[in-house]
């Protein structure tokens, strides 16, 4: 996922970038929420994890707006503001879901998966042939065996099974997995589906990945 995190804190910023790139997922970081609207134009981001107590605009006027312009990306919002009143304005400001500081770390992220889940009504299974993606689990099995891949290779597995048999452009599987501040250039992609495929014949999954030149990619069952 491209997720946009918009919080002043450096410390707790950086912490959460680092532990949801661990996860696979692409993180921008900004630390001023006047600077959203302009990221959101240019950049499809899959869920805003927004702060409210930001140093140049109130998190709940940001959402306003952003909702009023039209942006149906979900935000999920992180504060200290944790009482009742505090997440009734927050959810009718626009807001998806509601965490208060402090937080556990896989709270965190199990609301970004369930978000993400609800966003694009995804089943809590993906399955082509023998290989199957638990998403609540993020585990991928070829049969009763599990797949061992790194958090980027399962982020791509991800997208790629999402739409089985379809073409999915290089660009989009970069933007999923890197943050606009990462120093990969594009071509990182190839040698990640390179080690995809080598890793699903080893398996003997029968599924594997066509690159279909100026294109991208497809994920598609095979006889071998």
């Amino acid at each position: 996922m491209r997720i946009l995190l918009i919080e002043d804190d450096a410390a707790l910023a950086d912490g959460l970038v680092r532990a949801l790139t661990r996860a696979g997922h692409a993180c921008d970081h900004l630390d001023r929420g006047l600077a959203a609207p302009s990221a959101l134009a240019s950049v499809c981001y899959d869920l805003v994890v927004l702060d409210l107590s930001l140093p140049d605009v109130d998190g709940l006027d940001l959402l306003a707006r952003l909702r009023q312009e039209g942006s149906s990306v979900p935000v999920l919002i992180l504060t200290a503001r944790d009482g009742v009143e505090d997440r009734i304005r927050g959810l009718d400001s626009g807001g998806d879901d509601y965490l208060a500081k402090p937080f556990a770390l896989g709270e965190l992220e199990a609301r970004l998966r369930a978000l993400a889940r609800r966003q694009g009504a995804a089943p809590a299974l993906r399955q082509l042939g023998a290989l199957r993606l638990d998403t609540g689990t993020r585990e991928l099995r070829v049969g009763d065996r599990p797949l061992e891949l790194t958090a980027r290779e399962l982020a791509l597995m991800e997208i790629l099974l999402q739409q089985p048999g379809r073409i999915v452009a290089k660009q989009r599987l970069f933007d999923a997995v890197y943050s606009w501040d990462h120093e990969a250039s594009l071509s990182v992609i190839e040698v990640h589906i390179s080690r995809l495929r080598r890793k699903l014949h080893l398996a003997d999954a029968k599924v594997g990945i066509r690159m279909l030149r100026g294109l991208g990619y497809r994920l598609e069952a095979s006889d071998g």
